[in-house]
């Protein structure tokens, strides 16, 4: 409840900053679209059935290391030196093996990881592609009230005043490094900031990226990977 209270009051302050200049922003639930898509639905039974295979081959992993770890407890009194030295050799394998397979399956970048990009980074390009389209040039900006925080999705270049900022700081755009100095010596002067027109009248610009998905269960809201 705090955290909805705190994006609509956001969401308020930047209605009420941009309202003089009659600029318009627009809000959308992806976790909402997602859930109303057929595709995602199924791509969401795919990966869970993927899940649930690794799952149980992980298990049946840790399954046999107990077994020959309870067997090697049983047995242990009747075992010489070099015998108990080489079956615990054999369950530290056998445990790295599940380690291994573990991580695999489920690490940062595993197989499930793999798997939700190839199935539902398609189905968050059409949402981004549509957000531009519905945003067009009627919205400077357009936030995602579906994922934690208020996440932008979709921001006009028209009113990105970065390179601004870098020449107010010294620096000149579109190079990497600190060319810090002020630009009056041959330097490019800088940009003065020209009064901004209704949306209405600008062009479309680019967006952010959509916000990053976590977690292994293939979640609802949009992950933070760059639409191409």
């Amino acid at each position: 409840m705090t955290s909805l209270l705190h994006r609509i009051t956001l969401l308020g302050a930047l209605c009420v900053a941009l309202a003089g200049q009659a600029q318009r922003i627009a809000f959308v639930n992806t976790k909402y679209i997602l859930e109303q898509m057929p595709d995602y639905q199924s791509a969401q039974q795919e990966l869970d059935r993927f899940s649930t295979q690794w799952q149980k081959e992980i298990d049946d992993r840790w399954a046999q290391v107990k077994r020959l770890r309870d067997a090697f407890n049983a047995e242990a009194i009747l075992l010489t030196e070099e015998m108990k030295r080489s079956r615990m050799e054999d369950i530290e394998k056998k445990e790295r093996e599940a380690r291994d397979l573990q991580k695999k399956r489920f690490g940062v970048e595993g197989d499930l990881f793999k798997k939700r990009q190839e199935l539902i980074q398609p189905i968050q390009d059409r949402i981004y592609q549509a957000i531009k389209d519905v945003a067009g040039t009627s919205y400077v900006a357009v936030f995602d009230i579906g994922s934690t925080g208020s996440t932008v999705l979709f921001a006009s270049e028209k009113y990105d005043k970065s390179d601004s900022v870098l020449r107010k700081l010294g620096i000149k755009p579109g190079k990497s490094g600190s060319n810090s100095g002020d630009l009056r010596g041959g330097e490019e002067p800088e940009e003065q900031d020209e009064e901004e027109p209704a949306p209405d009248g600008g062009r479309d610009g680019g967006g952010a990226p959509p916000p990053q998905q976590g977690g292994r269960d293939g979640g609802g809201t949009m992950p933070n990977t760059k639409p191409r």
